[in-house]
């Protein structure tokens, strides 16, 4: 039976939100989802007393209006300010909205929409703008229904740390970091508990989003969203609705003949979101408390079978926790500026690993709609944020005829539109520069095979990167997956994908591709780029730091051998989400043994010409390298842009610095 649909005035004006996305001393960043649209004043409190106001109206420009169904209107605030602001200064920031259904109640700030948003001691939230970045958090991978704590509610605990006053008001800690860095799987797109699908569908009734037709789909598939609805959803049974393509063909396929695959390789993709309504649904979900308000308590449905059950019972407990600290998360992203690129869960798993999967999953209507409505929802919850000039000037009209009229026309050649788009990589004016990679959308295909993993950048999203880091001192370069990463892992990777099942094992690497890999060696090696390079990366659900030298220095200008730049692989993953234990000890283990200083395997790989040297999480059990626990990295940096301290934060508050121990170099 479909779900009742609560009262308008039982829905909270603000969604989700305030989110602080980029800042500069002259432009600041701020998205809201709210029940209607609205008039917004921002108020910002310098710490002389001098306030700046500023009254934004929809339309005009400073302020963006999305409407994504009746009760779901998107404030997209790019505010351009009349006086710049002063960096590194913790100025307090009030945001009132004059709603359009809620106009006899004036302006209502966040103490009537969002009232413990404030830290201890704050009576509003604030902001600092970054320049000389000193310390950033990030991490990657964030599962609602993962049974680890989240780590986002470290990073919420060590802003909160940061704010300890002395008597005269001083910080008494420096560590506030200046950035947050989501570096992909902000949602699981593909993989779903039962209770958040439930959740998600009674949000998209209530806040009454348009329903999406499926014209023209195939035998099995209800017509609409709200059909599938009224059955239920198929809960964990989506896989069943979803395209099938002999996309995977291997040796063994030719053999002992091919086997039709999903298209939608995730294991877990029996709750895999299907309409654009569930995926701006899910954001709410997983930023904000708000919209489980109205929520009412979900229970299993009748017709699950015993192991299903099972599974919605556990979930269930899960998702509880999960949704008690949601104020929390709330609460530092509304003061925290932060960066977000996605990976392949914000959209599907194995999204575009090769070319037979993109002719496989590209020439299926089906899963075509469904790829392009998890990149519609990117784009307006996360994308919009990193670079909202150019995206708003870009996508907006797009956004917007895509959340008009879900199923038209204009829907499809919007996600026609979305998925030729090639500006969602994106680069920070700070000190380092923040430089993030498009590794999804802008990758090098296999020439030799369809079914190989593409290479992760393509030749001309590469050319573009050494022209952004010409002539800089240093810079933090985001990267979903790790470009330097486990040498056994990656070998594993590379056996499957000589068997045709790169699939099996996600083969997306950064050495897999030949061309990419030059590409992005030849970048660290060539005499205009940076002296010192942080790389910031997620994806694998597990933690570690190299260090990384080349053994060859670079080439200077008078042709003598010039100073080698320094490295640092800083990859922090998941925030809720890890490996099995004896899985990943096995790994780490063989990883050491495989991979020694004296093994020949070394000189095997594309990575020969350079010093890798692992570094240890002190407190973990003797030998590990690799750090399985969820949490956030905290990454501290000197004025040359170089870290003096690099650390993973775990839920749970424990914390794992890892320390450089020279004798344990080993060449790569």
């Amino acid at each position: 039976m479909p779900i009742e649909a609560s009262m308008p005035h039982n829905i909270p004006p603000v969604l989700a939100g305030p989110l602080l996305r980029k800042i500069l001393p002259s432009r600041l960043t701020f998205w809201l989802a709210c029940r209607s649209p609205a008039n917004v004043r921002i108020e910002l409190l310098l710490p002389d007393g001098f306030v700046q106001s500023y009254d934004l109206i929809r339309g005009e420009p400073g302020l963006t209006c999305l409407l994504g169904g009746s009760h779901l209107h998107y404030l997209l605030i790019d505010l351009a300010l009349d006086e710049e602001l002063p960096v590194e200064t913790l100025i307090g920031y009030r945001i009132s909205l004059l709603m359009e259904d809620d106009l006899e109640k004036g302006w209502q700030d966040h103490t009537v929409w969002a009232p413990d948003i404030c830290y201890p001691g704050k009576t509003t939230p604030f902001l600092r703008v970054p320049h000389k970045v000193s310390s950033v958090m990030h991490g990657s991978c964030r599962k609602p229904h993962s049974s680890c704590p989240d780590g986002m509610v470290a990073a919420d605990r060590i802003v909160a740390s940061a704010l300890q006053t002395d008597r005269a008001g001083a910080c008494t800690t420096a560590i506030l970091p200046e950035l947050m860095v989501l570096s992909g799987d902000q949602v699981y797109v593909d993989d779903v508990a039962g209770p958040m699908l439930q959740a998600i569908m009674h949000v998209v009734q209530t806040l009454k989003l348009p329903d999406e037709p499926f014209e023209g789909s195939e035998e099995g598939l209800p017509r609409s969203g709200t059909a599938l609805y009224e059955m239920g959803g198929c809960l964990y049974h989506r896989d069943d609705l979803l395209p099938k393509i002999d996309q995977n063909a291997s040796v063994f396929d030719v053999l002992f003949g091919g086997t039709s695959k999903p298209i939608f390789t995730s294991a877990h993709a029996r709750n895999h979101l299907i309409t654009l309504g569930e995926m701006l649904a899910m954001y709410l979900l997983v930023w904000s408390p708000a919209a489980w308000e109205f929520i009412p308590e979900l229970s299993a449905p009748d017709a699950l079978n015993e192991k299903d059950r099972a599974m919605y019972a556990k979930e269930s407990g899960i998702l509880n926790g999960f949704v008690e600290n949601l104020p929390k998360i709330r609460r530092l992203m509304a003061h925290v500026p932060t960066a977000m690129m996605f990976d392949d869960h914000d959209v599907t798993d194995d999204w575009n690993l090769s070319l037979a999967w993109e002719d496989a999953a590209y020439g299926h209507p089906l899963s075509r709609r469904v790829i392009g409505n998890a990149l519609i929802a990117y784009g307006i919850n996360q994308g919009w944020g990193n670079r909202p000039e150019k995206i708003r000037a870009d996508l907006q009209d797009i956004f917007q005829s895509a959340l008009s009229a879900p199923g038209s026309r204009s829907h499809e050649d919007a996600i026609d539109k979305i998925l030729d788009y090639e500006g969602w990589d994106f680069e920070w004016p700070t000190d380092p520069p923040l430089i993030a990679l498009d590794t999804r959308t802008r990758r090098w295909r296999s020439e030799r095979n369809s079914h190989y993993p593409s290479g992760l950048l393509d030749w001309e999203a590469a050319t573009d990167l050494q022209a952004k880091l010409r002539g800089k001192d240093a810079v933090l370069l985001v990267s979903a997956a790790p470009i330097f990463g486990v040498k056994l892992i990656e070998s594993v990777q590379k056996f499957f994908t000589i068997i045709g099942k790169p699939l099996m094992v996600d083969a997306e690497y950064w050495m897999a591709h030949p061309g990419t890999a030059s590409a992005i060696l030849n970048i660290f090696q060539h005499r205009n780029t940076p002296r010192h390079f942080v790389i910031i990366s997620g994806d694998v659900h597990y933690s570690f730091v190299y260090d990384v030298e080349l053994r060859n220095g670079r080439t200077a200008r008078n042709g003598e051998t010039g100073e080698n730049p320094e490295i640092w692989q800083v990859c922090s993953s998941g925030i809720k989400n890890k490996w099995p234990d004896k899985l990943i000890s096995m790994l780490d283990l063989g990883n050491r043994w495989a991979f020694s200083p004296r093994s020949p395997l070394n000189w095997l790989t594309k990575r020969r010409g350079m010093r890798i040297v692992p570094r240890k999480p002190v407190g973990t059990p003797h030998g590990h390298r690799l750090l399985n626990a969820s949490g956030i990295g905290l990454v501290e940096l000197d004025d040359d842009g170089a870290p003096t301290r690099i650390q993973q934060i775990t839920a749970d508050g424990r914390s794992f610095p890892f320390e450089r121990r020279e004798h344990e170099a080993r060449l790569d």
